[in-house]
Formats: C-alpha cells, structure tokens, sequence
C-alpha cells in the first residue's frame, strides 16, 4: 500500500498515486482530495522507498508506522509534532528503541508524526506492503 502513497518535496502532506500521464504523475492529496499533477522536476518519493536509520541497520517505513500503531492502538499519535526535541525523541524511542539518535532529527519524527496521522485520517491503516501480505496469507493457509 505505501508504494502508492507518495512524498512530493515543496507541497505539503502526502498524496496517492491515481495514474500517469506523459512526463507527470497525477496525485490525489490524502488530506482535501483534490487531484494534481506532479512534475519530473518535482521531487517525489514513495513512502514504500524510505527507512529509518537504527544503531545497526536501517528498518523500512512500514514496520516503524506499524510499531506506532501498535503503540497508539490504531489512533493518532498523542505527541503533538510541535512538541520540543526532547519529546520527540522519547516518543521514538518508545516507537523504535535503537533508532540511530545522530542521523534521526527532530524534524524526521516530525514528518513520521504527521505522515502517521494523515495515513490514519485517511483510513488507510495496513501499512505492510503488498508482498509481503500476500505471503503472510499464503503461509496462514499452509498452516490450516
């Protein structure tokens, strides 16, 4: 599902991938709905492509929005992403014990903070890509 959802640099929140036209992408903004074009100039990233740096290895994006879920019972994050530093951090150690404190900066977890709120506001809260499922469902079905 995150492959889909996409980061577009200079515009704010996060956007879903409806099609693609010649030279351009049109995204659905999560937030408002409304539809645009993204740019090959326009500097855009799937959520799917992104990972958080750890003490050891980087985890991918999935699993660290999982491991807030998880943390909040499916429901916004209670720490406002304003919130000073010191919060900040904690609230991702708690999220993400080993998370690499030198590379990870506030502002990192503020962007996770708010990406996490507009994925739920959205309904969108199976974060585990596509793959990945299917397998999962596959290795159920082995076990029954």
């Amino acid at each position: 599902m995150l492959k889909t959802i996409l980061s577009i640099s200079g515009k704010p929140g996060l956007f879903k991938l409806v099609s693609q036209g010649k030279n351009m992408l049109i995204v659905e903004s999560l937030v408002d709905k409304k539809r645009v074009p993204a740019y090959a100039k326009d500097k855009v990233i799937s959520l799917g492509d992104i990972a958080i740096y750890t003490d050891e290895t980087e985890v991918p994006l999935h699993e660290v929005l999982t491991s807030v879920k998880n943390k909040e019972n499916g429901n916004l994050v209670s720490v406002n992403p304003a919130a000073k530093p010191e919060e900040l951090r904690a609230f991702m150690a708690e999220v993400l014990p080993d998370f690499d404190r030198e590379r990870v900066y506030p502002s990192d977890i503020k962007k996770l903070i708010s990406w996490y709120n507009i994925l739920i506001n959205a309904g969108i809260t199976d974060f585990t890509p596509q793959e990945n499922a299917e397998e999962a469902e596959a290795e159920a079905e082995t076990e029954n």
